[in-house]
């Protein structure tokens, strides 16, 4: 692993689910044996009215709540002092869009799966889907744990 630089980068797409802390845990699992960068991605959006966007953000503060997700689920995983081979990086975008350009000049791409509908454990979400059949890398799809179990 490891695109030219020495060291391998794993990108991991944050939005705070359950499914996307697992995500986190399982690149710090793998980070330390591969000499690995985690960079840790959330997006965030204006939202969409009718045709176009709506270029003021309500109640200022879209971007700042992406971000406290952000830096939370990095605080629950990590603890109060993130390690040095990790990176918070907060892009304006599409998670699809956002996640699929970052996976360029990554070695791994790791996104929680959301399932929905009657077969929950069997579907994964759609940015899930996007990354796995648009990514410049390979794409690890991680699973929520199941109550009782604990991340590694």
């Amino acid at each position: 692993m490891g695109l030219g630089s020495g060291k391998a980068k794993i990108i991991v797409g944050v939005d705070g689910s359950e499914a996307s802390l697992e995500a986190l845990r399982k690149a710090r699992y793998l980070a330390e044996p591969l000499n690995a960068q985690i960079e840790a991605v959330g997006c965030w959006e204006f939202p969409r009215m009718y045709d176009g966007y709506l270029m003021t953000d309500i109640g200022g503060g879209i971007r700042e709540n992406a971000a406290k997700v952000l830096n939370q689920a990095v605080t629950t995983v990590f603890g109060a002092a993130t390690p040095t081979n990790v990176k918070i990086n907060l892009i304006q975008g599409d998670p699809k869009s956002a996640l699929i350009k970052a996976s360029q000049n990554a070695d791994l791409l790791m996104v929680g799966r959301r399932g929905h509908g009657g077969f929950h454990g069997l579907l994964i979400g759609s940015v899930s889907s996007a990354c796995v059949a648009h990514a410049k890398c390979p794409v690890m799809v991680v699973h929520a744990p199941e109550d009782g179990e604990h991340g590694s």
